[in-house]
């Protein structure tokens, strides 16, 4: 870490290249815990008697290791964040009616325990309906053969096993002593999860599940306040909040004025799907939206969805949603700190917490500075801050506020302490800006080193463990534990004189469908995020005089996490049918059907050390390339702490697991209209590795070829700055003048400057050149504050 100063009218910007190095901890005090009440007013939450500007960050401990949990936490406490938010989720918790897992990635306790023992307070989100693009909504899939339910409404079998989690929950966190009046660091619980969206399916019952969701919670008496988000009539004392990209514009307000205004939900990107390239939320709009949230709606809470996304291992995720999830959150898939992002919002939550006092007890009032520019104040009478607006998104207007003109940039929120001097602008980023790149550490190129084994096609009805005389409903087969169910049908071929073709017509409300004849591979199709739910798989086939075996394997991308009626929505193949030259077409639904539940490879455990053996395992040879194929081999732990992933751009589509761990679905032939995969890089956990001879195993169903496949390492291996003498200090630092501070990610050190100018360059931190002014010595002078301050480190 080095800085420079920068107090005269000119700017500098620094790029530099990192390497490994030794790296020393950041030294800040833990605040003790809990143990008073927390309460609410119209203004905020009221912690211990005292109101409090709290910001947020939600991240999930079932998408990311407890090895990885302590650095995280301490990041988003380095950030500004004041409280992790997190959902709880149900179907890993109770995976069989009655049995209970938290171990491991799902230990709840101990996550919790670990950011109150980093000085933050929690945010639990029990739902126990959650969304969160998580199979089946959180939902366990037992809960959809309950008799006589349906999901989210005034339901008497739903309501008993809903109470009975929810009483689960609350139970284990008194029992550990995590709320915060126990002197733990839960201060606010929420249940349920966005229903207003589905509440009018439901009719007059909707309405009552809610008050009785809000009745049922408060009767758990767990000493903070319960909240729903995007819930309008959340009946009293629950607390409504916001969920969105843009609260500050869309919130309709707390439905009581004893109620404060809380943004559970912004979204720091969208989320990514399969088949659609990557969109990134910018760093000033994420910032602009905070501010103007705190200013027009009187907002005191502020939670970033997600501020940490992690990864969906193993099936977790809904419905083609990417095994990366919310990768240009603060801090990325790895746990690597997202720049300019997360610096930017630190700024940002320094200058709001600087004028806390107005914001919490102040005057609010405001007024309109132009036709898109508006001012709102807070102030005491000791105390004032003003938020100036402008929503212009190409003009930079002169405004004056109290008799002093301030200039701003466009669409942008200029704080201003004392009302009087800029803290903070969101849409001039100051903050450190740093490049992620993947380096390959390991070719896995050598076809001895890998086995096939390919997968056997079922084709014998009569072995099938379920047989039946339609077509059978794809997750009520499978309970949702494989994306995987085979449809066996037999069909009589009797040829005609013609010679005409034979046509094959599948229909499926799954996402994709594989269709072999006698075992052969005749053709696929596949769905989408946002098509139709129907897809139509039409291939002209060859058969044999006599009896044929048709073998449908229908595949999920993950089951649905939203809407109404979840119980009742059906998926599968829906329709088969033969068409045989000019003859009547011969539709197949009600002969006999065969299934086979899961593939082969899956029931044997094929990707464990121990069952991997359980098969007989091939040479590759370049026959081996086609559908459905298992592939393993083995590969050593790069050296060193950086992340570690997978690059699997040259597969198809399946399943990929690491020393027995699913590290998640792939899905790279699916290209995004750039005609890039939406995902190449699969994350695998250091905890996953051990120093050599990790197993790698990949059920392939397209083709692909796995001697492509790398080992990469992720690391931040440049990072950025610049600054001028009007820009603001950082307020983290304390310091008095504008400045750069740059550092790398911790165990690396600056090891080389590939830029530095003093004067006014052009460009940013991607592209950049001298400008008219450039004085000479600027690189010299910058290498050498870099050598003195490694020596010093």
């Amino acid at each position: 870490m080095y800085r420079v100063d920068a107090a005269v009218a000119v700017a500098l910007i620094v790029l530099t290249a990192c390497a490994s190095s030794a790296a020393a901890g950041d030294g800040r005090r833990v605040e003790e815990g809990g143990g008073g009440e927390v309460t609410n007013d119209g203004r905020a939450l009221v912690v211990n008697g005292t109101r409090r500007m709290l910001f947020s960050g939600e991240m999930h401990y079932t998408r990311s290791t407890p090895e990885m949990w302590p650095k995280l936490i301490a990041n988003a406490r380095k950030g500004g964040l004041d409280v992790i938010q997190t959902y709880v989720f149900w179907n890993v918790h109770e995976p069989v009616q009655g049995q209970y897992n938290f171990e491991g990635r799902y230990d709840l306790v101990k996550f919790i325990r670990e950011i109150q023992a980093q000085g933050l307070y929690v945010s639990l989100r029990i739902g126990p309906f959650i969304e969160a693009e998580w199979k089946y909504g959180g939902f366990p899939f037992w809960l959809h053969d309950v008799p006589n339910i349906t999901f989210r409404t005034d339901n008497e079998p739903f309501k008993q096993h809903m109470q009975r989690f929810v009483t689960q929950i609350v139970s284990m966190m008194k029992q550990e002593g995590l709320y915060y009046p126990q002197g733990g660091p839960i201060i606010i619980s929420q249940v349920e999860n966005e229903y207003q969206m589905v509440e009018p399916a439901f009719g007059s019952g909707g309405p009552r599940y809610v008050r009785w969701a809000a009745e049922m919670a408060v009767g758990l008496q767990t000493g903070v306040p319960w909240m729903m988000c995007k819930q309008n009539d959340a009946p009293d004392p629950i607390i409504n909040t916001c969920n969105g990209l843009i609260c500050g514009e869309t919130f309709v307000g707390p439905n009581s004025p004893s109620k404060p205004a809380l943004w559970t939900e912004n979204w720091t990107t969208r989320y990514p799907i399969y088949g659609n390239d990557t969109k990134l939320r910018s760093t000033e709009d994420i910032a602009f939206a905070v501010a103007l949230f705190i200013a027009r709606k009187k907002g005191s809470f502020v939670s970033y969805y997600m501020y940490h996304g992690g990864t969906n291992f193993g099936r977790f995720a809904s419905s083609y949603v990417t095994t990366s999830y919310y990768d240009g959150a603060p801090l990325d898939e790895y746990g690597l700190i997202w720049r300019p992002t997360w610096g930017h919002l630190r700024e940002l939550h320094a200058a709001v917490n600087l004028s806390s006092e107005p914001l919490l007890f102040g005057t609010y009032s405001n007024f309109s500075l132009g036709q898109e520019q508006e001012a709102h104040i807070f102030e005491t009478e000791l105390k004032c801050v003003a938020f100036l607006v402008n929503f212009d998104k190409h003009q930079s207007p002169t405004v004056v506020f109290r008799n002093i003109p301030f200039q701003l940039a466009p669409k942008s929120i200029s704080i201003l302490s004392e009302c009087r001097t800029v803290v903070f602008e969101t849409a001039k980023v100051n903050a450190q800006y740093g490049s992620r790149t993947a380096k390959v550490v390991e070719s896995l190129n050598d076809i001895h080193t890998w086995k096939a084994f390919k997968e056997p096609i079922p084709e014998d009805i009569s072995k099938a463990v379920y047989t039946g005389n339609q077509l059978f409903e794809h997750l009520s087969m499978t309970k949702d534990e494989t994306d995987y169910l085979w449809y066996i049908v037999s069909y009589e071929y009797r040829p005609s004189d013609d010679g005409q073709l034979v046509l094959l017509n599948a229909e499926s409300r799954a996402h994709v469908l594989h269709a072999f004849v006698n075992t052969e591979y005749v053709g696929c199709v596949h769905g989408s995020h946002d098509g139709p739910g129907n897809i139509i798989l039409n291939t002209n086939i060859s058969l044999k005089e006599g009896q044929n075996t048709i073998s449908l394997l229908s595949v999920m991308v993950g089951s649905p996490d939203s809407g109404a009626h979840m119980e009742r929505r059906s998926f599968g193949i829906r329709k088969v049918s033969i068409q045989q030259g000019q003859q009547p077409l011969h539709l197949l639904n009600n002969e006999l059907w065969g299934y086979q539940v899961g593939l082969y490879g899956e029931g044997k455990r094929i990707y464990t050390q121990e069952e991997s053996s359980s098969v007989e395992w091939t040479e590759i040879n370049s026959l081996t390339y086609h559908p459905l194929t298992w592939y393993k081999t083995t590969f050593a732990a790069p050296v060193g702490n950086d992340a570690v992933a997978l690059n699997l751009t040259s597969m198809g589509k399946g399943e990929v697991w690491v020393n027995g761990e699913s590290i998640g679905r792939y899905w790279v032939s699916f290209k995004a209209p750039s005609g890039q995969p939406s995902q190449s890089l699969y994350h695998i956990p250091q905890h996953f590795l051990k120093p050599t001879d990790n197993l790698l195993v990949l059920v392939e169903e397209i083709g692909g070829n796995p001697l492509e496949i790398t080992v990469n390492t992720v690391s931040i291996t440049t990072v950025c700055g610049s600054v001028n003498e009007l820009s603001s200090p950082a307020l983290h630092t304390q310091g008095k003048d504008p400045e750069v501070r740059l550092r790398c990610q911790r165990g690396k050190h600056i090891s080389a400057i590939e830029f530095a100018s003093y004067g006014n360059p052009a460009g940013d931190c991607t592209t950049f050149s001298t400008g008219s002014c450039h004085a000479a010595l600027s690189e010299s002078v910058v290498k050498q504050v870099i050598s003195i301050t490694n020596m010093m480190n």
